[in-house]
């Protein structure tokens, strides 16, 4: 119940009425919780007015810069006036690179790095320059990137590796052997790595005799077969002879396109005579005729295409599997271009129309 303070003056009655219900603890309470819910009420709505404001102003921001129509300078535009990202807009950025356009790529990192200050970033950029040097077949800039950023991060695993790459593509076998040490050092296990960086060694040596050279490989492959691609690839080129005595200690599975594209006078037909494998191969290719079929599918498709037609039109094509990404190359790569493992392609072989149909053809 309200106290009145009794007086003469019905407005000072009404005044001192109201002031002493301001007192109730009740509608203290419910005045408090209005207030808050009042204020709440006008954060959200200004909260979604800016996020409305934002959304309309992003859209016009797509709008003038569409995807397709990026030039080299609109990234750094972007980064630089609108306040982007800085992950933003090297993601965009790599849309060069993923449509081969190396060159813009380029030109973009370069510009970027003109910009930024921040030293985490800049080693960043330049990662991506180099990369993009070193796809783009700029190998000796992708080396000079790389030895920059070395000089003030040496133990950068990412970029030694990219540098042993670079050193490999342009066989600087040497220096590429001095990264494999940084790299052992950094824990990673490299005993792949440098039996074939040895075997590139070996094979591309200006100064060992084609016997010599023979001589080592065969040490190394006793020390690693994984290198035997090397090994076969350069006997089959350089020194026949040493592969036909050597045949047995071969998996002649893996090397089905070096054999198929020998000229008949490079085989020895003795030694083809005592493999099943060969012995098919050369069948299906008409170098021989001592096979009814093969457990091979296309071999076998083959052989019965030239038993039943003397002038059979198909041939065979290889492809290469990647075993680790599983991507599919037309050419042997001893390191995959994609995932960069080595010796890891697997022979596929595919039937084909044969070249002498094709030339036809377009006749």
């Amino acid at each position: 119940m309200l106290l009145l303070l009794i007086t003469s003056d019905k407005k000072g009655l009404f005044l001192n009425g109201l002031f002493l219900s301001y007192r109730d603890p009740l509608l203290g309470l419910i005045t408090l919780v209005a207030f808050v819910f009042a204020i709440s009420f006008i954060t959200y709505s200004f909260s979604l007015y800016k996020e409305k404001k934002a959304r309309g102003e992003y859209r016009k921001l797509l709008k003038r810069f569409e995807l397709g129509n990026l030039k080299e300078d609109d990234y750094v535009h972007l980064y630089a006036t609108y306040n982007l990202p800085f992950d933003s807009i090297v993601l965009l950025a790599s849309t060069f690179l993923y449509k081969g356009e190396y060159n813009k790529a380029i030109s973009v990192y370069q510009a970027l790095l003109e910009h930024v200050n921040d030293k985490v970033k800049k080693e960043e950029l330049l990662e991506l320059l180099g990369k993009t040097y070193f796809k783009g077949g700029f190998l000796q800039r992708a080396k000079d990137i790389y030895l920059q950023i070395l000089k003030f991060s040496p133990r950068n695993e990412e970029v030694l590796t990219y540098l042993l790459y670079t050193y490999e593509k342009l066989k600087e076998l040497e220096s590429a052997k001095a990264i494999l040490s940084s790299l052992e050092e950094l824990g990673q296990d490299i005993k792949l790595e440098k039996a074939y960086i040895n075997a590139l060694g070996v094979a591309y040596n200006p100064i060992l005799s084609f016997e010599k050279k023979t001589k080592k490989l065969f040490e190394l492959f006793k020390e690693n077969a994984s290198i035997e691609r090397l090994l076969v690839g350069f006997l089959l080129r350089f020194n026949k002879q040493e592969f036909w005595e050597n045949l047995k200690i071969f998996d002649l599975s893996k090397h089905l396109d070096l054999l198929w594209f020998l000229d008949f006078n490079d085989v020895d037909f003795d030694c083809v005579s005592e493999s099943k494998l060969l012995s098919e191969l050369y069948t299906a290719k008409a170098y021989i005729n001592a096979k009814e079929q093969s457990d091979i599918f296309v071999l076998d498709v083959l052989i019965a295409l030239r038993k039943n037609h003397s002038k059979a039109r198909a041939d065979l094509n290889f492809e290469f599997i990647c075993q680790k990404c599983k991507k599919v190359f037309p050419m042997y790569n001893t390191r995959c271009p994609q995932c960069h493992s080595i010796l890891n392609s697997k022979v596929q072989a595919v039937l084909t129309r044969s070249l002498l149909e094709k030339n036809q053809s377009l006749q």
